[in-house]
């Protein structure tokens, strides 16, 4: 031991000395390329004037500041490039001319499928010349009215609040003074969600009009706080799986979008989202549970990003969030916490108009704290038509539908949404344990809530899609991976109809299998083909036929379509 502590005492000054020695050289050959640049950018400038120095110098700053621009915007560079590639190819003449013969095709295929285009004989253009009577216009409304779903099993469940927006249907919240009673109403609706996602005293919120709105919110308010931070670029990472409008929200306002992969068991990946947290990141986003699948994110561990790192992190609760706050008292207790007793959520949005069986047009945005909510109002202290302040998008706001959603929570209460879960929870459960025995489909990841999402690797799933429509079940299709899901609500609950769709699953897959090459049609055959298309700009383009479809009043003809090409009238 004495010679290994002398040795030690030895070798310290040594290893120093050495370490002394070996960096004298580095000093000497990282000075010899200094003199060397210096010498050549003397030589490039040797003979200039002063004002050539000056402008050289001017513009090579305007050059990088160009370049900066360019390099770094919300839109990463490789997607600007492909777009750009894109752009160029349509406009070469022969490959330009296939290009849109087959987008034509395609318009084609999605207006020709639009089916409430369908049976229309004419459209009102222009006012009556004199008003219709009261039973005239309630005559027409009938004429409408029974062209969607028949809802005359709900009658009963409505009137009530049929007549409690008949009462507040001239209100509105942005006259609180002329309305006081429809604040109390909006301000209890907001308490009753933050008690019922665990909110402390300090939590608080707004109402909105849907999840859309909600969501916007939320990152509206985290990008102001992200501002006041000093980030000049705020980024959100948000799960591929989270809902499309955290795209809308980054596009509406300049905020970048980055998408985290999923897990095979279709979890937002955890670990690649601390990857991809920056000294710009502004929100971290996680769902539950998320829409394409029915999955719940790993909230907790993404909240232990969220305090390590010092970042707001949204939870939206959309699609579920009026189910999963009452599966524990119905008997079927989530595996992790999902609210604000999570220690790193700071914001939940969920959608009273879903499961909180309120009427459309009804969402709640929740905040653990008012610092948060007071990013997301917006206040003009300067307009000459007074000071104008609003917490959310809308100005003026529909005080009927305020009125109703604090009618249904009434209502309901808390034992009838509890019994509402457990009847839709044990559906969902039998619904997936049935299927799982099906061979040739599967189900995507480990649903906790209300949706199964199906898949097959055996045949086209849409070809699936088509036959359950023939038969009257409406499912939403979904992409990357092609799938399709059922989201159960309380008419899946009613007796029988679980069975029956599963029979409709069953003889459906059983024709599918006689004939595997069958070609699939309809948006089964649209979405298969915009899965393919490696330019998303003519998907996108697809895609604004059928919204241009939704506010067309034209007699569909098979000669026309909504492109704008010769016969669009």
């Amino acid at each position: 031991m004495p010679y290994l502590c002398a040795f030690e005492l030895f070798s310290i000054p040594f290893l120093f000395s050495f370490a002394q020695d070996a960096i004298i050289p580095y000093k000497e050959i990282l000075q010899m390329y200094w003199e060397k640049a210096t010498s050549f950018v003397n030589a490039q400038c040797d003979g200039l004037e002063p004002w050539q120095l000056v402008g050289l110098t001017f513009s090579s700053t305007l050059v990088s500041v160009w370049l900066h621009g360019f390099l770094f915007q919300s839109e990463s560079l490789t997607s600007r490039t492909k777009k750009k590639f894109f752009k160029l190819l349509r406009k070469m003449p022969f490959i330009g001319a296939i290009i849109q013969k087959k987008i034509d095709e395609a318009l084609n295929d999605v207006t020709s499928s639009l089916s409430f285009l369908k049976d229309e004989k004419d459209y009102i253009k222009a006012l009556p010349e004199r008003g219709m009577s009261q039973p005239e216009v309630l005559e027409k409304m009938k004429e409408y009215s029974s062209k969607g779903m028949n809802f005359s099993n709900l009658l009963t469940f409505c009137l009530c609040f049929l007549k409690v927006y008949e009462e507040f249907a001239w209100s509105n919240p942005l006259h609180p003074d002329i309305f006081p009673g429809l604040r109390k109403m909006e301000a209890e609706v907001v308490r009753i969600a933050c008690t019922l996602f665990n909110g402390g005293p300090n939590s608080c919120g707004a109402m909105t009009s849907g999840g859309t709105e909600s969501i916007l919110m939320a990152c509206k308010a985290y990008r102001d706080l992200a501002y006041e931070r000093g980030i000049k670029q705020p980024e959100m990472l948000v799960p591929v799986s989270a809902h499309a409008a955290f795209d809308k929200a980054a596009h509406y306002f300049g905020l970048k979008l980055i998408h985290i992969p999923l897990t095979k068991a279709m979890e937002v990946d955890v670990q690649a989202m601390r990857r991809a947290i920056s000294k710009n990141t502004a929100m971290l986003v996680c769902s539950a549970p998320q829409f394409p699948h029915g999955i719940m994110d790993p909230i907790e561990e993404v909240a232990e990003l969220a305090v390590k790192y010092k970042i707001p992190f949204h939870v939206d609760a959309c699609l579920g969030g009026f189910l999963i706050a009452f599966m524990d008292k119905a008997g079927f207790p989530l595996k992790h916490p999902f609210d604000f007793r999570v220690k790193g959520v700071t914001s939940i949005s969920a959608d009273t108009h879903k499961y909180g069986y309120a009427p459309k047009g009804s969402s709640v945005v929740l905040y653990s704290d008012k610092k948060y909510r007071s990013y997301q109002f917006f206040i003009a202290p300067d307009w000459q038509g007074g000071i104008y302040a609003s917490p959310s998008v809308a100005g003026s706001r529909p005080g009927g539908i305020i009125a109703a959603c604090w009618a249904t929570l009434m209502h309901i209460g808390e034992s009838g949404y509890i019994e509402a879960t457990k009847r839709i929870i044990k559906t969902a459960r039998f619904l997936e344990s049935e299927l799982r025995k099906i061979d040739s489909i599967f189900i995507l990841g480990k649903p906790e809530v209300s949706v199964l999402s199906i898949g097959s690797d055996t045949f086209d799933i849409y070809r699936l899609s088509n036959l359950l429509a023939a038969k009257g079940w409406n499912l939403n299709v979904l992409q990357f991976p092609s799938s399709i899901h059922l989201c159960i609500t309380q008419l899946h609950t009613r007796s029988g109809v679980a069975e029956q769709f599963l029979k409709d699953v069953k003889d459906s897959i059983e024709e599918i299998m006689k004939d595997l090459d069958a070609k699939t049609t309809g948006m089964g055959a649209i979405y298969g083909m915009a899965q393919s298309v490696p330019d998303r700009s003519l998907v996108a383009e697809i895609s604004q036929a059928y919204l241009d479809g939704l506010y067309s009043t034209d007699v569909p003809c098979s000669e026309k379509h909504m492109n704008g090409s010769p016969g669009h009238h």
